[in-house]
């Protein structure tokens, strides 16, 4: 089978170098930066480099795994181009506008929406990881949509990769993916921000800054590139999102404040319980 990934940074990067691993597999990159291509050769994340033009004539399979901005505008030229035998998959982080892109296209049948919910901080071939999908959730969009032997072709590299598959609508994708991901990473990058800007000592920041604040603002150090393209599509989500986030803000300064220790105290109980959530 031949398989083409348009985008080899982290997430197109590692999806290559577990596929290329695979028996019977050969895996082609495209990417517009010539150090990313030359990279993920010189690292073997990726067999050989072609064109996209090469990717659309060849491939069995077109995994599209570029920012979304770029993702909403590439995904019906490709479509456009490709046959009736052939499966492209997008790997996006929002769902809605990516799907609207192709609503009503002629090749709707063999696109397959889907979302990988996993990642690092880091960026480029460099970063890709071996392994990176194992048990992690994969979330599929309008799966109704797709023609059966596409969906098949498409399972079969998700499971190959490790991952376990839900299916969802992308409306719902967008809003859950607001809270539990995308608010995340505005808050560490603000944090990140917030520092910065009061504490203008860096050796004082490096020197005092505990696993806890490294580990909150982690997220801070992810492309921003990336990050502003999903927080561009997913806006209004992420802005209820990032609403009710504030709320709670002030709320627990409204409380600090008036030095109101009960109120912090039931605040944080409160949110102790997101570990129940996540240990299901």
């Amino acid at each position: 089978m031949n398989i083409s990934i348009i985008g080899l940074g982290l997430i197109g990067g590692s999806i290559a170098r577990d596929l290329k691993s695979q028996i019977y597999v050969q895996v082609s990159g495209v990417d517009s930066n010539d150090n990313h291509c030359q990279m993920a050769l010189d690292l073997g994340v990726v067999d050989q480099i072609i064109s996209l033009e090469e990717a659309m004539d060849s491939s069995d399979v077109i995994i599209i795994a570029v920012p979304v901005d770029a993702l909403q505008q590439l995904l019906p030229t490709i479509l456009n181009q490709i046959n009736d035998h052939q499966v492209l998959i997008d790997v996006g982080s929002t769902k809605k506008l990516i799907c609207d892109a192709v609503r009503g296209h002629d090749k709707r049948g063999r696109f397959i929406a889907a979302h990988p919910l996993a990642g690092t901080e880091f960026s480029g071939p460099g970063a890709a990881l071996k392994g990176l999908f194992v048990e992690k959730k994969n979330i599929v969009c309008e799966s109704d949509l797709v023609q059966s032997d596409a969906m098949e072709i498409a399972m079969k590299i998700f499971d190959s990769l490790g991952m376990q598959t839900i299916f969802m609508d992308p409306s719902e994708h967008d809003k859950h993916l607001a809270y539990v991901s995308h608010l995340s990473h505005v808050s560490s990058f603000m944090l990140g921000m917030t520092v910065l800007d009061i504490e203008r000592d860096e050796k004082q920041i490096f020197n005092l800054a505990g696993t806890g604040f490294a580990s909150t603002v982690r997220l801070a150090k992810s492309n921003p590139k990336t990050w502003s393209a999903i927080f561009e599509k997913n806006n209004v989500h992420l802005s209820a999102a990032l609403d009710q986030y504030i709320l709670w803000l002030q709320k627990f300064k409204k409380a600090m404040d008036e030095g109101d220790r009960t109120a912090m105290e039931t605040y944080m109980t409160s949110a102790n319980d997101i570990k129940r959530v996540l240990n299901k």
